[in-house]
């Protein structure tokens, strides 16, 4: 494993709350706003979602999904500055036994979404990440592969 690789993965992660998850919708890609945390070896995102949504029923039909996170500016420098990271792995719904302790780094990330996520409505979920795909200079990829 790359350690520097995942030191970068990592700092990005840290500097950023949001990501775009992509799901299946019938075929046709779906794309989402989410507020994600992350495990500490990098393995599992996190992110919350209302059992009532769309993207909640297309992770019911296909569990793949992707995440994208970056830190682009909306400047013309970000073709040589900004990074991004694509996680691709599966959902699901995080065990009753490990809702706790995934709570607790979700809310410390995102406290201001507390009563969102404490609402029964409200599943939170896991990625399991098999692979990440980090992008700089505008085309240099490295890829990270996780072995089952």
């Amino acid at each position: 494993m790359d350690l520097d690789l995942m030191e970068k993965i990592r700092g990005l992660l840290v500097s950023q709350r949001l990501g775009v998850l992509a799901t299946n919708q019938g075929g046709q890609p779906y794309t989402s706003l989410v507020a994600f945390a992350f495990s500490k070896d990098l393995r599992r995102l996190f992110f919350a979602t209302t059992r009532a949504t769309r993207k909640f029923a297309n992770l019911q039909a296909e569990p793949r999904v992707s995440l994208l996170i970056d830190n682009r500016s909306h400047r013309s420098d970000d073709f040589r500055e900004a990074i991004a990271v694509t996680a691709l792995g599966c959902a699901q719904e995080v065990s009753d036994f490990e809702r706790q302790a995934v709570l607790g780094l979700y809310l410390d990330r995102h406290a201001g979404l507390r009563e969102f996520v404490m609402a029964p409505t409200c599943a939170l979920l896991q990625i399991e990440v098999t692979s990440y795909s980090l992008v700089s200079r505008f085309q240099n990829v490295v890829e990270i592969l996780f072995k089952p």
